[in-house]
């Protein structure tokens, strides 16, 4: 079943590979017997959801989570079961794509007005004026 983004977009399952290990945390006496916590293995590189520009993005919003292989790996271990986690990595990896899915706004460069330069120049002026205010006092007598 794959995994919904948005209206538009599904990661499917074949981009997903699942590993189950012991976690520490919450679990009570089951935590050292049952492997709840929960690695999802995104391959990022071999996707074919998404769009290269995306892609880039993702890589930069997940950060040390890639690997160098191109994989995208979350490791979730704060639920008690294995379903929540799984559940939990899910959610992470669906809210990182939706962030990398906004394209960036293009900064448009302005320039400053003129009076905004007029108030720069003479805020400019009068800090001088008051540090040679603060120079030596010489007696001329």
């Amino acid at each position: 079943m794959p995994v919904e983004i948005n209206r538009s977009l599904a990661l499917p399952d074949r981009d997903f590979t699942w590993s189950f290990v012991r976690a520490s945390g919450p679990g009570g006496q089951n935590v050292n017997k049952v492997a709840t916590a929960v690695q999802l293995r995104f391959d990022l590189a071999g996707t074919e959801s998404l769009e290269p520009a995306a892609k880039d993005r993702l890589r930069v919003l997940a950060g040390r989570r890639v690997t160098g292989d191109g994989a995208l790996i979350i490791v979730a271990r704060n639920q008690r079961t294995q379903e929540g986690n799984r559940r939990e990595a899910l959610e992470r990896l669906a809210d990182l794509v939706r962030r990398a899915l906004v394209a960036p706004k293009a900064r448009r460069p302005t320039r400053p007005t003129r009076a905004s330069r007029e108030r720069r120049l003479d805020t400019k002026t009068q800090r001088r004026a008051t540090k040679q205010l603060r120079g030596k006092v010489r007696w001329d007598g």
